[in-house]
């Protein structure tokens, strides 16, 4: 593993890191929720919006983490804690890297659930379980699955294993290592699909529903929801991209990296859509069918067509990976937090960070059946963690991170380390210090009140 002066971890190569942040940002967000979402808002509609917003919100912010991480060398609580201080400002800033971290732990509990679902379905849908099922029949089966503990339990506890080995074994070792096989595979498996479907029908519908402008769909309510997907499938927020900054070395372009990173995410969750929405049309299934889309709708799908079983079994290897790329990187900054602040090593931290998250997560898979009627604030446990980190943690960290880099620290010094002339840094600025943060109030508020 490579070091820098001050013996932290850094990462092997720049193509590593891309890879790594790719990984992180590319998770369930891009290939479950990214696509229901453009069903559920009028598609391109909600593109168009969601391109903009990423440009203007998820990019600076991203920007924002990277490079105070950096500075920082540390964890997320020891980096805002030293680079406020080196700033002439308070260490309480640290409080902002504690917040991420707590984000990130919250979110990889409930994540982990989802995770060991698509683990489940893996099997399902490569047993041939699906074949010839009608809708009430897999319906069924979907909350076959929620209603037991038990199995519910084993796959999760089976996907926070996978993610605790990776892990503990370090940041080149484990993560890095792991993002240069996963995500080549996850870009592998949406070529094969989108390549079946362009042979298959359906697939001229899917680039006009998602391509085609239709301005008239463009609705307040899509701007919000686009601006809020925007600011959370960058994994920005919670710690993460604070984390991986510091891992990073000075040779890094930050802006280059990052428009990298943006593009390959967006592309990405594009794809998906160009994998899902060809399957939902030709099947003469609803686009906006919500979270159910990729558990109950493309199983019915899979079940009639003629290589269903190869296809689905590969969707849900897909968005396996896509899982575990994102779990990696929702566990590492609980993990570099517990390495570098307590006197347990590597290997010690994931393990005791891994259980905690993994107690917790037995709390959320619970509220599916034995506590269903246990409510916090009239949320079961699963759906109040949700809320916490998404209307919460994620929204007031990165609005934090974002004013520390343009109101908190000393302006020629940002500016010398991205770069960027006299017009550009003028754009950077005005984007940086007021549409970024102005837009994630926005949302914030917005979602309050909904």
């Amino acid at each position: 593993m490579a070091m820098n002066k001050q013996g932290h971890a850094q990462w092997s190569s720049s193509f590593g890191f891309v890879l790594a942040a790719v990984g992180s940002a590319v998770g369930l967000g891009n290939i479950w929720k990214f696509p229901y979402m453009v069903g559920e808002s009028g598609g391109s509609a909600f593109v168009i919006a969601y391109l903009f917003c990423i440009a203007l919100v998820g990019f600076p912010i991203l920007v924002a983490e990277w490079l105070i991480g950096r500075r920082g060398q540390k964890n997320p609580v020891n980096t805002f804690a030293d680079v406020a201080a080196s700033q002439g400002k308070s260490r309480s800033w640290g409080i902002v890297g504690a917040s991420g971290i707590l984000g990130g732990f919250l979110i990889l509990s409930f994540y982990s659930v989802i995770g060991g679902w698509a683990l489940n379905y893996i099997t399902k849908i490569a047993s041939g379980e699906f074949a010839g099922q009608d809708g009430d029949a897999v319906g069924a089966t979907f909350d076959a699955m929620l209603a037991s503990a038990g199995t519910l339990t084993i796959w999760h506890t089976v996907f926070m294993v996978l993610t605790a080995i990776i892990v503990g074994m370090g940041v080149t070792g484990g993560i890095e290592k792991t993002a240069k096989v996963l995500m080549p595979l996850l870009g592998l498996i949406l070529f094969v699909i989108a390549g079946y479907n362009v042979m298959n029908g359906g697939f001229g519908e899917a680039v006009a529903y998602l391509f085609a402008p239709d301005l008239s769909k463009l609705t307040a309510d899509v701007m919000l929801a686009a601006l809020g997907h925007a600011f959370f499938t960058l994994s920005i927020g919670m710690g993460i991209m604070i984390a991986y900054g510091s891992y990073l070395g000075r040779e890094v372009n930050l802006l280059k990296t990052a428009r990298t990173v943006v593009i390959l995410d967006t592309v990405i969750a594009l794809a998906a859509g160009l994998a899902i929405f060809p399957i939902i049309f030709s099947n003469g299934l609803d686009p906006a069918s919500g979270p159910g889309l990729i558990f109950v709708s493309l199983p019915i799908a899979f079940g009639s067509m003629g290589a269903g079983t190869i296809i689905g079994t590969l969707f849900f290897l897909l968005i396996t990976f896509a899982a575990i790329t994102s779990s990696i990187s929702l566990l590492e900054p609980t993990v570099e937090f517990l390495e570098e602040r307590t006197s347990m090593s590597r290997t010690v931290s994931t393990i005791v960070a891994s259980i905690v998250i993994w107690l917790l997560g037995i709390a959320a898979l619970l509220s599916f059946n034995l506590w269903a009627d246990f409510t916090i604030m009239g949320n079961g446990v699963f759906d109040a963690l949700d809320k916490l980190t998404s209307k919460f943690i994620l929204p007031l960290t990165g609005l934090a991170a974002i004013i520390f880099l343009g109101w908190q620290m000393d302006q020629r010094s940002v500016q010398q380390e991205l770069g960027l002339s006299n017009g550009t840094w003028t754009l950077w600025q005005i984007i940086s210090k007021f549409v970024a943060p102005i837009a994630v109030v926005i949302v914030f508020v917005t979602t309050l009140m909904g």
